[in-house]
């Protein structure tokens, strides 16, 4: 009987409370964030929006995914258009052009942060990160999320086994050669892949050796811009990876990241990828590896810096100035230096301000996993230049696929580098013309 009467005063009480706490839930301002991620990089992503969500009482983020990276932006591209759009949209670096040429859909994070009255400070971040998603005076129009470099990952067990010395670290292509060959010669039928072959092999090449990709500063000077990535030091390092091809000392796997799996199967000995790949290759390789800076020729202007990938969330146009303050909380959160160097070490994306690099510095991180430092140090050796700042290209993405298209008729023998690269910017050019027209 008593077991019945506490029963009855406890859903006596939950329903009178029902209305008081269904209040207390519609009381909280709620955003949404569609981004790219699945996989680990999606849980990781979930459990930073839980403990946001945990850590305050006024806001919620409700995270959506959309696909990848070009699925995202055109589904928020489709969603504004249907006035149906989150308030957060994750969008990868070679869209920005498209996201700042997208008149009254977008809200400046520096407006955002401004007027929210929320402690904020660009100089904080790190220059070489935050320089490609602000303008030519430095104000902030998105936030960098996941930011990362390519560098080159050796399976040390597979050089072992060639005959070579498993802590070699080589900085030049030249070097590389000589590895690649040795282990073909020791029967090694995949002694070098890739991922990500255009950002790697030519953005981030033409970079690292102060090459200019297109002209007016890679297009942060203007839209009237032209595609330069056929110069003499690109179509050598192309005529070079396509004379490997031939040789069989490098094995091409795809347009994305088709490498990554045979690399961290121990398939494939060396690995241009980018920094983030460190989290799986860390969880599933099942030998030893180094991570080492990305190779370069021996030039005059090598190396200077390499370039982000990765994305940056933009804020959408069209929302509430409560809703934006809490699009300011959560970006807060997301750059506060706990939260950015736990996301720095369990991705390998880079951290996007120096208060969490050295946060992580002084965690002991780089001590205990070498080569992880790797990506910023490369990054921000030297001050960018006008051709190592980054790219803004207009219709990017689909230049990506015209270079991918030209570069795979070189690994195939089809090709000469020369006659591909000038068809590459040939093709390229008469999108970035449709671009500036599209954008006056």
């Amino acid at each position: 009987m008593l077991i019945k009467r506490k029963l009855v005063v406890f859903a006596a009480a939950v329903l009178l409370a029902g209305p008081l706490m269904v209040s207390m839930a519609e009381a909280k301002t709620q955003i949404q964030w569609w981004h790219a991620f699945t996989g680990r990089l999606g849980d990781l992503l979930a459990q930073q929006v839980a403990d946001y969500n945990a850590s305050q009482s006024e806001y919620e983020v409700v995270a959506v995914n959309k696909g990848n990276y070009s699925e995202t932006l055109n589904a928020g591209i489709a969603a504004f258009r249907a006035k149906q759009h989150p308030h957060i949209l994750q969008v990868f670096e070679v869209g920005t052009a498209t996201m700042m040429s997208a008149k009254g859909a977008i809200k400046p994070v520096y407006e955002v942060m401004a007027a929210s009255g929320k402690p904020f400070d660009p100089s904080g971040y790190l220059a070489a990160v935050a320089g490609y998603y602000t303008t030519t005076d430095g104000k902030m129009l998105s936030l960098p999320y996941n930011s990362s470099t390519p560098v080159l990952y050796i399976n040390k067990d597979a050089l072992k086994s060639a005959g070579l010395d498993a802590n070699s670290r080589p900085k030049t292509w030249a070097q590389v050669e000589k590895i690649l060959k040795a282990l073909k010669a020791s029967g090694h039928a995949c002694p070098l892949t890739t991922a990500w072959q255009s950002w790697i092999h030519l953005e981030n090449f033409s970079a690292y050796h102060n090459a200019p990709f297109a002209s007016k500063a890679n297009g942060f000077a203007g839209t009237d811009t032209e595609l330069t990535f056929n110069g003499p030091l690109q179509v050598k390092h192309i005529d070079t990876l396509g004379q490997w091809a031939k040789d069989g000392l490098f094995i091409y796997s795809g347009r994305r990241n088709e490498g990554g799996a045979r690399f961290r199967s121990g398939e494939c000995a060396l690995f241009t990828e980018s920094s983030a790949g460190y989290a799986g290759v860390k969880k599933e390789a099942k030998f030893s590896f180094a991570i080492v800076n990305l190779p370069y020729w021996e030039s005059a202007g090598a190396p200077q810096n390499t370039i982000i990938g990765g994305a940056s969330l933009w804020v959408m146009a069209g929302k509430d100035n409560a809703e934006y303050k809490a699009v300011a909380d959560f970006m807060n959160f997301l750059s506060s230096p706990k939260i950015q160097a736990r996301w720095h070490q369990d991705t390998g994306y880079m951290p996007i301000t120096m208060a969490a690099y050295e946060h992580t510095k002084k965690q002991g991180f780089y001590d205990q996993n070498p080569g992880t430092d790797i990506a910023i140090i490369q990054m921000t050796a030297k001050a960018p230049t006008d051709n190592s700042k980054g790219l803004r290209l207009g219709s990017f993405d689909q230049i990506r696929g015209i270079i991918d298209e030209e570069l795979e008729g070189v690994w195939a023998g089809n090709k000469s580098a020369k006659v591909a690269l000038d068809s590459a910017v040939e093709r390229g050019n008469k999108l970035l013309r449709r671009f500036e027209q599209a954008t006056r």
